[in-house]
Protein backbone atom coordinates (compact mmCIF):
# COMPACT_ATOMS: atom_id res chain seq x y z
CA UNK A 1 0.00 0.00 0.00
CA UNK A 2 1.53 3.28 -1.36
CA UNK A 3 0.47 6.96 0.54
CA UNK A 4 0.16 10.17 -1.37
CA UNK A 5 -0.80 13.84 -0.77
CA UNK A 6 -4.21 14.83 -1.66
CA UNK A 7 -2.92 17.69 -3.74
CA UNK A 8 -0.53 15.85 -5.82
CA UNK A 9 -3.45 13.16 -6.01
CA UNK A 10 -5.50 15.45 -7.25
CA UNK A 11 -3.31 17.34 -9.87
CA UNK A 12 -2.57 12.94 -10.83
CA UNK A 13 -5.82 10.69 -10.57
CA UNK A 14 -5.22 10.10 -14.05
CA UNK A 15 -1.85 8.20 -14.01
CA UNK A 16 -2.70 7.07 -10.29
CA UNK A 17 -5.60 4.97 -12.00
CA UNK A 18 -3.90 4.36 -14.57
CA UNK A 19 -0.64 2.62 -12.47
CA UNK A 20 -3.06 0.68 -10.40
CA UNK A 21 -2.28 -3.10 -10.28
CA UNK A 22 -5.76 -5.27 -9.75
CA UNK A 23 -6.23 -5.46 -5.72
CA UNK A 24 -3.93 -2.44 -4.78
CA UNK A 25 -4.79 0.41 -2.53
CA UNK A 26 -2.97 3.83 -2.20
CA UNK A 27 -3.90 5.88 0.97
CA UNK A 28 -4.49 9.26 0.18
CA UNK A 29 -3.33 11.57 3.29
CA UNK A 30 -4.01 15.17 3.74
CA UNK A 31 -1.69 16.49 6.84
CA UNK A 32 -0.15 13.05 8.07
CA UNK A 33 -3.89 11.44 8.09
CA UNK A 34 -5.52 9.54 5.67
CA UNK A 35 -8.82 10.93 4.13
CA UNK A 36 -9.48 8.81 1.21
CA UNK A 37 -8.37 4.99 -0.18
CA UNK A 38 -8.40 4.57 -3.75
CA UNK A 39 -9.04 0.82 -4.52
CA UNK A 40 -8.48 -1.13 -7.57
CA UNK A 41 -11.02 -3.95 -8.38
CA UNK A 42 -9.80 -7.22 -8.03
CA UNK A 43 -9.44 -9.07 -11.37
CA UNK A 44 -12.52 -11.02 -11.88
CA UNK A 45 -12.49 -14.73 -11.95
CA UNK A 46 -12.67 -16.56 -15.20
CA UNK A 47 -15.54 -18.95 -15.14
CA UNK A 48 -14.02 -22.44 -15.80
CA UNK A 49 -11.14 -23.20 -14.68
CA UNK A 50 -11.88 -25.42 -12.06
CA UNK A 51 -13.87 -27.84 -14.64
CA UNK A 52 -12.66 -31.44 -14.49
CA UNK A 53 -10.79 -31.01 -11.18
CA UNK A 54 -13.62 -32.33 -8.64
CA UNK A 55 -15.28 -35.56 -8.95
CA UNK A 56 -18.89 -36.22 -7.39
CA UNK A 57 -19.81 -39.62 -6.54
CA UNK A 58 -23.29 -40.65 -6.04
CA UNK A 59 -23.03 -44.02 -5.16
CA UNK A 60 -19.53 -43.91 -2.62
CA UNK A 61 -21.10 -43.94 0.88
CA UNK A 62 -17.72 -45.46 2.17
CA UNK A 63 -16.78 -41.57 3.07
CA UNK A 64 -19.77 -41.53 5.08
CA UNK A 65 -18.62 -44.43 7.80
CA UNK A 66 -16.37 -42.64 9.72
CA UNK A 67 -19.29 -40.11 10.67
CA UNK A 68 -21.88 -42.08 11.37
CA UNK A 69 -21.62 -41.16 15.25
CA UNK A 70 -22.76 -38.00 14.18
CA UNK A 71 -25.64 -38.19 11.73
CA UNK A 72 -29.16 -38.52 12.59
Amino acid sequence: MSQISLQEAQSKLAELIAGLKPGEEVDITQNNQTVAKLVSPKRQRQFGLGKGKLTVVQEDDDHLKDFEEYMP
